[in-house]
């Protein structure tokens, strides 16, 4: 841009009706542009404004990207069977021929997310999630077999024994169970503040997937903590009772988008349907452990505990 200032953009691979394979890995699925920004959308409804601004955009690849590219890369640029122009960069995974993106037959559509700034201004880290897979086709985590992990492996550890990152990480389960996002391998933390600031949400690529699998793994550290913001439960619970549900909100709030509508009627459906799902996980850890030792009275501004005697969400 103009002012120095970055953005990422992920293109269309193939159109928004397409489903993730069954068989399908998820460290070996494409990325999907409108997850990138229905999940931005998602964030803002949800009140925790941690991921970038991103919206949809449609370029010509003739006259917007290839003159900007590097010249080593002219070379991965060319005219596909049907007349499409198409390109392949260069990276580690997916850039070769078969796997090249290509215009209709100059146009792209995809995403636009705004590049964070360099370390040197806003200084950050990233730091791997407790809760992270294996990105193994053979073994599982062990988060994934013990349902005690998060009493035994992740609370009695800083930074989670103390402060907002625990609370964090569980707002981060119920954004990624929403989504059906299932690469969250890390976190991003704003350094400068230490402890005590938000989390940064970053790489939404592999969500919205699969609307048909509500992915239970995603919410295990929820059901393995059982605590939760009382404001992250007054939101939930207000997509339940209504008078507008999740689908409502993010079909309204994504409409202006350039490339609307950014999600099918399928997918806005099963956010409705996984905020039950959430709902009577929550109830359920209320039922073991009552509301005091799962609420986190956030709202009325107390301060952050945890409660270590917390029993496990019984199966």
């Amino acid at each position: 841009m103009e002012d120095g200032a970055k953005a990422l953009f992920k293109p269309m691979r193939f159109p928004r009706e397409v489903e993730t394979l069954p068989n399908h890995f998820y460290f070996t699925d494409f990325e999907r542009h409108v997850s990138e920004i229905a999940s931005f959308h998602l964030d803002k409804i949800l009140g925790f404004r941690r991921t970038p601004p991103c919206v949809g955009r449609k370029v010509n690849i003739s006259e917007e990207f290839y003159p900007l590219v590097e010249p080593e890369l002219h070379k991965t640029f060319f005219i596909s069977p049907a007349g499409n122009v198409c390109f392949h960069g260069q990276c580690t995974y997916y850039c070769d021929t078969s796997h090249a993106i290509c215009g209709n037959p100059h146009m792209l559509e995809g995403s636009l997310s705004i590049w964070l700034p360099p370390r040197n201004i806003l200084e950050r880290k990233p730091i791997k999630s407790p809760w992270r897979r294996s990105y193994n086709k053979r073994r599982k985590a062990s988060w994934e077999t013990d349902n005690y992990y998060c009493i035994n492996q992740v609370k009695v550890n800083p930074p989670y024994n103390h402060g907002r990152r625990i609370y964090d990480l569980m707002d981060l389960a119920i954004f990624d169970y929403l989504t059906g996002n299932m690469d969250r391998h890390h976190y991003d933390e704003v350094f400068t503040f230490g402890n005590d600031s938000a989390l940064i949400h970053l790489d939404h690529g592999r969500g919205f997937g699969r609307h048909s699998n509500d992915e239970l793994t995603n919410i295990l550290p929820l059901l393995q903590c059982c605590i939760i913001r009382l404001s992250t439960f007054n939101r939930l619970f207000s997509f339940h009772v209504g008078p507008k549900r999740l689908s409502d909100l993010m079909r309204e709030s994504m409409a202006k988008d350039p490339v609307a509508p950014v999600l099918t009627e399928a997918h806005l459906k099963a956010l409705d349907r996984r905020v039950g799902k959430i709902l009577d996980c929550i109830r359920s850890c209320i039922k073991v452990n009552g509301p005091a030792g799962v609420l986190l009275d956030d709202v009325l501004d107390f301060p952050y505990y945890l409660n270590q005697t917390i029993k496990i969400f019984p199966d």
